[in-house]
């Protein structure tokens, strides 16, 4: 699908605040509320806006340990694995990636001793070959 650069804009709000008023994006790009509507409609219905989430707080992330896992899964064990993980609520995302590891997960937990146990649930998971956490001490910037 092509972006035209009110299109990219209007993600770019989007990003700020999903719950942001048609009236008052449409306001901010200089364009009628029905335009904008439409807009968003096409975005929709293009796959490039694939739905509307919630972002945490800084305030509620500070209350949970998080780490990105990175995994080294042994061969044609990719589906199995992710269907594991898709079980396990803690795991926040997961992403295929190339290189010396197969997938990076981005995991959560209230405490250190959780976020412990956690990853040894994951390392213990069938498929899994290897596994190596980074606990992320802040966030310095999300979009």
């Amino acid at each position: 699908m092509q972006l035209t650069e009110k299109d990219r804009e209007l993600l770019a709000l989007l990003a700020d605040d999903a719950r942001a008023p048609v009236a008052q994006l449409a306001k901010r790009l200089s364009l009628s509320r029905t335009t904008v509507q439409a807009r968003l409609d096409r975005l929709e219905r293009g796959g490039v806006i694939a739905g509307y989430g919630v972002r945490l707080s800084d305030a509620y992330a500070s209350n949970l340990v998080r780490a990105h896992l990175l995994v080294t899964i042994a061969p044609r064990a990719l589906v199995k694995v992710t269907e594991a993980l898709e079980r396990i609520e803690a795991v926040r995302a997961l992403y295929s990636v190339s290189g010396a590891f197969d997938l990076i997960a981005v995991i959560a937990a209230p405490s250190i001793a959780e976020l412990d146990g956690l990853i040894d649930r994951i390392g213990a998971t069938e498929g899994v070959e290897r596994t190596l956490s980074s606990i992320i001490l802040s966030t310095r910037i999300s979009r």
